[in-house]
């Protein structure tokens, strides 16, 4: 059994098998999944585990090179915008709107769907690398 790091295993292979410019998504509850899209749901209860603290885990172990978020988050879900923009501002960010933010998804390796339930909580985060 793995004593440090990412214990779910499902997370653990799909960072482990990103390439440079791969996209993962950390979302909300309420975000629409299609269904060739790999999904990791972690909700077991609204708010629970929140998409900051899944973040959070996830820039431990993840060279990441660009954030892109809905840009209604910045005027409906300031508290997110605010935490996520302070925490990572070092790194580039990009907005969307929210409905090219689902169709870029098409592409992303995988979803890690969390029990966060405020507007506009979905973060993709566009895979570096460390050399």
């Amino acid at each position: 059994m793995k004593k440090t790091g990412i214990l779910n295993r499902d997370i653990a292979t799909v960072l482990s098998q990103l390439g440079h410019t791969d996209t993962i998504v950390v979302a909300d509850c309420g975000l629409p999944i299609p269904q060739h899209i790999k999904c990791i749901d972690l909700s077991i209860d609204l708010g629970t585990p929140s998409l900051v603290d899944v973040v959070r885990l996830i820039m431990k172990h993840m060279e990441v090179e660009k954030i892109t978020m809905a840009s209604e988050i910045k005027l409906r879900n300031t508290r997110l915008h605010h935490e996520i923009t302070s925490t990572y501002g070092n790194i580039p960010l990009d907005y969307v709107f929210h409905e090219d933010f689902k169709k870029a998804m098409s592409d992303t390796k995988a979803v890690i769907r969390t029990g966060e339930a405020t507007p506009f909580a979905n973060v993709m985060l566009r895979s570096g690398v460390i050399f």
